[in-house]
C-alpha cells in the first residue's frame, strides 16, 4: 500500500505557532532541519517516555544546540506539548487521506487494507508509532485526553463508517447493532495490530508465532467478522463439506 505524504506540515506547524507551542524561529527552518529536531524528539520520548523528555538529551541527539531548542519551544513542557500536538495532528491526517478509501471497498477487503496497512505503516513510522503506544499503554491520564482519545476516536469512526456501508451495500445482515459491532470489531484489530508491533503484547495474546505467522491469524479474524455477520447463508472458503 503507498501511503500519501504529510502534505499539511507545514499549515500545523503555522496553526501551533500561532497557540504559542513554537516559535517563529523553527517554523523558518528548512524542512530538512525541522525533520531532524521533530525526530530526536520523539526518539528521546521513545527512550525515556514522553512526560520525561530531557531537552539536554535532545539537544545531543542533533546538532542543534540546547539554546536553539529554547529558541524554539520556550522550556522543556512546550516542547512536550507541541509534540504532543503535532504528532496528534499528522496521524489524523493520514487516517482521513485513507477513509475514502476504505468506506468504498467491500468490507473484508477493507478491513484487511485497514489491518495490513495500518501495521505496515506503523513499522514505516516506528518513531511515531511507539509515542502513541506508551501513550495509549503507560496510562497517563493527560496524554490519554489529548493525544490517544482523539485518535481512537478516528479510528472507530472508520471502522463504524465502513460497517455502516457494508449494510448499506447488503455484505452485512440489516438490524445488526451497528454500533456495539463497530466497537467490538475495532478493539479486536486494535489488539491483532498491536501485538505485531509490541512483541511483549504477543507473547501475552498469542496472536502470532512460528507456527501461524501473522497472515494467517489475520485471515481468521477476517474469516470470524465475515462470517459472523454476513447477509444470507455463507460458506467459508476451503471448509468441507459435510
Amino acid at each position: 500500500m503507498e501511503f500519501p505524504a504529510w502534505t499539511q506540515i507545514h499549515a500545523h506547524i503555522l496553526a501551533l505557532e500561532q497557540s504559542g507551542l513554537v516559535t517563529r524561529t523553527f517554523r523558518r527552518l528548512d524542512p530538512e532541519k525541522q525533520q531532524a529536531v521533530l525526530d530526536a524528539i520523539l526518539e528521546e520520548a521513545i527512550e525515556h517516555g514522553p512526560t520525561a523528555i530531557n531537552i539536554k538529551r535532545v539537544a545531543a541527539r542533533t546538532d542543534v544546540s540546547v539554546g536553539s531548542l529554547y529558541n524554539y519551544f520556550g522550556d522543556r513542557e512546550t516542547l512536550l506539548e507541541f509534540t504532543v500536538e503535532l504528532c496528534m495532528l499528522y496521524v489524523l491526517d493520514m487516517f482521513q487521506a485513507f477513509k475514502p478509501f476504505l468506506v468504498s471497498m467491500p468490507l473484508r477487503q477493507a478491513l484487511s487494507y485497514y489491518l495490513l496497512g495500518g501495521i505496515e505503516w506503523s513499522r514505516t513510522q516506528k518513531g511515531l508509532v511507539q509515542f502513541f503506544l506508551r501513550a495509549a499503554y503507560q496510562g497517563d491520564t493527560d496524554l490519554g485526553r489529548r493525544f490517544v482519545e482523539p485518535i481512537a476516536e478516528v479510528m472507530l469512526d472508520i471502522v463504524r463508517e465502513m460497517l455502516s456501508r457494508a449494510v448499506a451495500r447488503g455484505e452485512v445482515r440489516k438490524g445488526i447493532d451497528i454500533e456495539a459491532t463497530a466497537r467490538v470489531i475495532n478493539a479486536t484489530i486494535i489488539a491483532i495490530g498491536d501485538s505485531q508491533l509490541l512483541p511483549y503484547l504477543n507473547s501475552y495474546l498469542r496472536v502470532s508465532d512460528e507456527n501461524v505467522p501473522q497472515e494467517r491469524a489475520i485471515e481468521a479474524l477476517l474469516d470470524l467478522i465475515q462470517f459472523g455477520i454476513a447477509e444470507g447463508d455463507a460458506t467459508i472458503p476451503g471448509a468441507e463439506e459435510d
